[in-house]
């Protein structure tokens, strides 16, 4: 991460928000989806995601549907019942579309940071020395 002081000497630092959307302009990924998925396959569970992420079951719920309505796929496996092997796991496209995420916001944090760096601190530095 690179800071840039102001003349006031408060810090600056540049911030990267990145999702994907369809031609519509609707929101289909981003960093509240990833992290539903993430939670729940680390969990096994919708509710208990839902819960750990601080939302209510019907909005996480919702994200797997606009998932695989955009999608038209399904992420998720979910098997009801109450017995050991009930709840929910992702399959491997949810984990390709988690990792594909994160790298892309890696990938533009990083020209992010190189970017602002060229074009604040650099100037920042020659105006210094001068």
């Amino acid at each position: 991460m690179c800071l840039l002081f102001s003349d006031k000497g408060e810090k600056m630092i540049v911030k990267t928000k990145t999702w994907i959307e369809n031609s519509e302009g609707e929101l289909l990924f981003g960093k509240g989806k990833t992290q539903v998925l993430e939670v729940i396959a680390q969990v096994g569970s919708i509710a208990k995601a839902a819960e750990i992420l601080g939302m209510n079951y019907k909005k996480c719920w919702t994200h797997l549907k606009i998932l695989a309505q955009n999608l038209d796929e399904e992420l998720v496996n979910t098997k009801r019942g109450g017995k050991e092997d009930a709840g929910t796991t992702l399959n491997p496209r949810a984990y390709e579309l988690i990792n594909a995420y994160k790298q892309l916001q890696r990938d533009i944090e990083e020209y992010a940071n190189k970017r602002f760096k060229e074009l604040f601190l650099d100037k920042q530095k020659a105006k210094t020395n001068e």
